[in-house]
Formats: structure tokens, sequence, C-alpha cells
């Protein structure tokens, strides 16, 4: 099994919206990624590949210092493999050469797995975005992880 995580490219996105479309109950669009890609200057898409496979992703916006994190997802078959953590850490560490010395995230509160993994990489609770979710008006934790 080969295994590698590399710049998201147009090809690749039909794969990821499949990513997106079994992680999330309101998932990004074909077009909300072809745009994030051909127009966002802001915008840092990671792909993990499995065998060629695309099985998860992750995407920043690097605005002035600071990162944003969009989004990251992996498929349920391969969540808990450490895909989630290598996406994760290879962004972290793109932001950082790209000169954001910080990085922030909102996550959902019911989405204490995710919540586990971003303490693991040194990021810790700020705040919280009231009913930000707009599919269940769920409350968001914003996290911060204030060096990269």
């Amino acid at each position: 099994m080969r295994t590698g995580i590399r710049a998201m490219d147009l090809n690749d996105i039909d794969m990821v919206v499949a990513v997106e479309e079994q992680a999330f109950s309101v998932p990004w669009s074909r077009a909300a990624f072809e745009t994030e890609l051909d127009e966002n200057e802001l915008a840092h898409y990671l792909v993990a590949e499995v065998d060629g496979v695309v099985v998860g992703y992750c995407g920043m916006w690097i605005i002035l210092d600071e990162a944003h994190l969009t989004n990251v997802a992996v498929l349920s078959e391969h969540r808990g493999q450490g895909i989630g953590h290598s996406l994760l850490t290879t962004l972290m560490g793109y932001a950082k050469v790209k000169g954001a010395t910080c990085m922030t995230l909102e996550v959902r509160r019911s989405n204490t797995a995710a919540q586990r993994l971003y303490r693991r990489l040194g990021f810790i609770p700020r705040g919280l975005r009231r009913q930000y979710y707009t599919d269940t008006q769920e409350d968001a934790l914003i996290m911060w992880r204030d060096s990269l």
C-alpha cells in the first residue's frame, strides 16, 4: 500500500467531493473547490492518497501571518490510521514556510474526535461561535495554535 500527501489539483476534485459528501452533512460543492483552487490566492489544499486514490484532504487560507484551517476530512474506512494527523502536520509546515506564525480553526462542539486530534497538535480552545453550523445551529469551538 502506497500512501502520500501532495498539493490538490483540479483533477482531484471528483474524489475530494466524494470524501466531502461522506464526511459532512452540508458538504462543499464541486464549484466551491474549483473556486478555491482557481481563484482564491489565499487558499492552499492538500490531498492524501492511498494507492493513487484520494482518501482525505485538508485546506487553509493564509491571511497575513495567520493560517485558518478551512476543512479536513478522511474517508471513514481510512480513519484512525494517522492520515488526518499527517495531513494537518504537513499543512502546518506549509503554512509556516509561507509566513504564517499561528493557525486557527472552528470545530463542532460535538466533534470530540476532531478536538482530540487538534489538541494533540497543540491547538487550544479560545472561544465559541454560537449557532455557527447552519444545518443544526450547533456552536463551533474556536481553537488556536499560537506558534507554528
